[in-house]
């Protein structure tokens, strides 16, 4: 299966996989998301991850200096709850914790992943910690 990463009307980058592709989906075990190797595709703006070569998921992101916002989480269906998108937030905040840089988060997932695991706080823009609240995708209110 070949997965691809397009652009939309609104100028999000999306993850996407063919049409005829869909049908024939298997579910994947993934028992250790440390098996992920995280690259950087600089001219895309997005932090990919790959199993066994494959692209499963990616972190759309855009840098102003040493500030780096993590704008949205995206996984391929198909290995959706399988830890990759916690696997891939923790490799890039721990990559760019390394570089020095700051972070803000938009993405709803990613949010939520900083409030419950604070070793990140370190990394938060001041604005960014002070302000992310996870909220959800259909506008469900979260306690």
């Amino acid at each position: 299966m070949a997965g691809t990463v397009a652009g939309d009307a609104d100028g999000m980058v999306t993850l996407t996989a063919d049409a005829r592709d869909a049908a024939e989906l298997a579910p994947v075990e993934v028992s250790d998301a440390e098996l992920l190797t995280i690259t950087k595709n600089g001219d895309a703006g997005i932090y990919e991850a790959a199993l066994r070569g494959e692209t499963v998921a990616g972190v759309v992101y855009s840098t102003t200096g040493n500030h780096v916002t993590l704008l949205a989480t995206s996984v391929f269906p198909r290995f959706r709850g399988k830890g990759i998108a916690a696997g891939l937030l923790s490799g890039v905040l721990d990559e760019l914790r390394r570089q020095g840089a700051t972070v803000s988060i938009t993405c709803p997932f990613g949010a939520e992943f900083v409030q419950t695991h604070p070793e990140y706080a370190d990394i938060l823009h001041a604005t960014a910690a002070q302000t992310a609240r996870p909220r959800s995708h259909r506008g469900e209110a979260r306690t």
